[in-house]
């Protein structure tokens, strides 16, 4: 309650005493809240609330910036103040990528909008702006597998031979990884972090952005923890992608099957930290709701390790864990 009373007192001065109403607008994995601000004369505001022992919002302040500066729409900044953790800043609307697809809005007209904001994006990239998605973080994140949702969530021993090969294929998965092009990287581009809009997409959640892998967000918005699609239609999505890129001078390899093995094989490392997250949530944090989609999330997983011989260990590793009979094919 004292945060929120500290929250009212500082917006009643940002607005110079006008009245407003407060409501909730969401909330995500982090500790940070956001609150929709009305004025009596119906302009909305959103105020977001982040605990500074918990949360930093100056990554957010300094994403944003870059990401408006490529033309990407993301909220504007009216007031901020990093040192109590409160930012006002502009109302994209309520309405996410994710309902408005679970409503009936057509997926072809949003994906393209939200991938020529992902290419804007992208091409802005510059080295050293933003924090690199280095060996030591995508290993930090796949160990999120082991720890929580292996031996945690699962309740599983690993064998030592068991361990090794995972290490093994991580690190595989690694090489490929970071041999990628690096660009700009959101790191959760998805159905819940773009807002609807007219033309192109309200972006949202950008603060953890990282300069890595050119097809880690591409993995983020076609293989959604949220909501998936028949494998044709990201094809579609992803063959797209890669001509657009091709022309705005991105450097994707000229193969489209070399990019799409570094695709799938971001798709390996990312699913393996959000299993791994979606577990440390429920466990750690007593946030359940994410349970419900780790079974989508193991799916993506799974077809992915099914398809390259060099990632067979994981599949087995896999098919252990979720007690199916091997029926490893591999087809790349």
């Amino acid at each position: 309650m004292e945060r929120i009373e500290a929250l009212r007192t500082w917006l009643t001065e940002r607005l110079a005493g006008r009245a407003f109403a407060l409501a909730p607008a969401s909330s995500d994995a982090s500790f940070r809240r956001y609150f929709r601000v009305t004025l009596e004369d119906g302009a909305t505001w959103i105020v977001m609330d982040a605990p500074p022992e918990h949360e930093d919002v100056r990554p957010w302040l300094a994403v944003q910036r870059l990401f408006a500066a490529a033309g990407a729409r993301v909220p504007e900044v009216l007031a901020a103040d990093p040192a109590r953790g409160f930012l006002l800043i502009s109302d994209l609307g309520s309405t996410t990528y994710l309902t408005a697809l679970q409503t009936g809005a057509t997926p072809d007209d949003l994906y393209r909008a939200a991938i020529d904001t992902l290419l804007d994006i992208q091409s802005a990239s510059r080295p050293g702006r933003l924090p690199p998605y280095d060996r030591a973080l995508l290993q930090r994140e796949l160990d999120l597998f082991p720890e929580w949702y292996v031996a945690r969530h699962l309740g599983v021993t690993l064998t030592t031979e068991e361990r090794q090969a995972f290490d093994a294929v991580c690190a595989k998965i690694l090489a490929v990884n970071l041999a990628e092009p690096r660009v700009f990287v959101h790191r959760d581009y998805h159905s819940r972090n773009l807002m609807l809009a007219d033309g192109r997409p309200g972006v949202l959640d950008f603060q953890d952005a990282v300069e890595g892998p050119l097809s880690y967000d591409l993995v983020s918005l076609f293989k959604d923890a949220y909501i998936d699609w028949p494998e044709e239609q990201t094809l579609d999505w992803l063959a797209r992608f890669w001509e657009k890129a091709k022309k705005k001078g991105l450097p994707v390899p000229a193969d489209f099957g070399d990019f799409f093995r570094n695709y799938e094989w971001m798709g390996v490392q990312r699913h393996l930290k959000v299993l791994g997250i979606f577990a440390r949530l429920k466990h750690r944090d007593g946030k359940a709701g994410y349970l419900k989609d780790m079974p989508r999330v193991a799916r993506y997983l799974h077809a992915a390790a099914s398809r390259y011989a060099a990632l067979a260990p994981l599949a087995h590793l896999l098919d252990r864990l979720e007690n199916r009979t091997a029926q490893v094919t591999y087809t790349f």
